[in-house]
């Protein structure tokens, strides 16, 4: 789905906490490279502290005449490198994968015409494969009648509907998709399509090319977990209260897709006059650490990710040999 010139692609991908932006920073500058993110949430405007966008403070955005959903792509400039994939919709929006693919499509053959590398930032695991295998529902358009349909539906209704639509994919779902309703909507949505237009005009997934090299940072749990709970403190230091705050006041609803992000839905009873500031941040460090959980059991499933260990002493430096290697023999291969 990307990468249509046949180019090399860095991708780093890991749980949360491990620092894969600040590698990604440092590679950039060695390999002419441009990043791109890869987080489900950075997409949003506005949500930058908790959503941990990592803007250097010397950065500075600038507009493109890229235009995608009829507005001009930007990216942030930091010394050399430019950030992609920030700040692309409103936080009264919704946004998925499908979308996501269309818009970094541009981004990499902007790179690539200007024979730079695409290095990819994230830890949202369903953008990754869809950057590198490709997903074959991406192609399905939401159904907004259907959507207007099922949005009063419980998640047990809307699992009953799913299950009679599609059996299988139901019966694949695990605990935390079963009670998700923009997973189930989705999938209802995915199975009605496939009922009425048929799967066969589907454009399948395509192979991982063979000049993609994927990083994968990770650390024993515990030593993530310290990291995390470091992270809340600096978020809440940086002033993420007033930024919702901000967000509330711009009739940022909690109900939207935005919203229900880590960093931000623990926030919803404080601000209802529910819970403590103490509690709110015992719910999110507890929520975090299920995600960097959920994170490790995705990504372990790729055989394909060669991973470093970000506690070890001179992780960095194993990394770039490893990168630089890669690289070289891409280059050597062109010639």
């Amino acid at each position: 789905m990307l990468d249509k010139t046949g180019e090399k692609m860095l991708v780093i991908v890991g749980p949360t906490a491990t620092g894969k932006t600040s590698l990604a920073l440092q590679l950039a500058e060695t390999y002419n490279g441009d990043i791109i993110s890869a987080d489900s949430r950075q997409v949003f405007k506005g949500m930058d502290i908790g959503t941990g966008k990592d803007i250097p403070e010397s950065a500075k955005y600038k507009a493109t005449d890229i235009v995608w959903n009829k507005e001009r792509l930007g990216y942030y400039k930091a010394g050399s490198v430019r950030i992609w994939g920030y700040d692309l919709v409103t936080p009264k929006e919704e946004f998925n994968v499908a979308e996501y693919l269309q818009c970094v499509d541009l981004i990499v053959d902007r790179i690539n015409e200007e024979r730079k590398l695409p290095i990819f930032v994230g830890g949202t695991g369903l953008y990754i494969k869809a950057v590198i295998d490709g997903i074959e529902t991406a192609a399905i358009p939401r159904n907004r009648r259907l959507r207007a349909y099922l949005e009063e539906k419980s998640t047990e209704e809307l699992y009953e509907l799913l299950a009679n639509t599609d059996s299988l994919k139901a019966a694949s779902l695990n605990a935390s998709d079963r009670y998700n309703p923009r997973r189930l909507v989705r999938a209802i949505e995915v199975a009605q399509w496939n009922l009425n237009e048929g799967g066969d005009s589907l454009v399948s997934a395509k192979k991982a090319k063979k000049d993609t090299l994927t990083i994968g940072l990770k650390a024993d749990r515990e030593y993530l977990y310290e990291k995390v709970i470091k992270r809340v403190a600096e978020r809440i230091n940086l002033g993420l209260e007033d930024e919702i705050r901000k967000l509330i006041a711009a009739q940022i609803d909690w109900d939207f897709q935005s919203m229900d992000t880590l960093g931000y839905k623990e926030w919803k009873g404080y601000f209802q006059g529910k819970m403590t500031k103490e509690e709110v941040v015992g719910e999110w460090i507890k929520d975090e650490k299920h995600y960097i959980k959920r994170q490790l059991t995705w990504f372990k499933k790729d055989k394909r990710i060669k991973w470093f260990d970000v506690s070890i002493e001179n992780w960095k430096a194993s990394v770039e040999n490893t990168v630089n290697k890669w690289y070289k023999k891409i280059v050597e291969d062109k010639k």
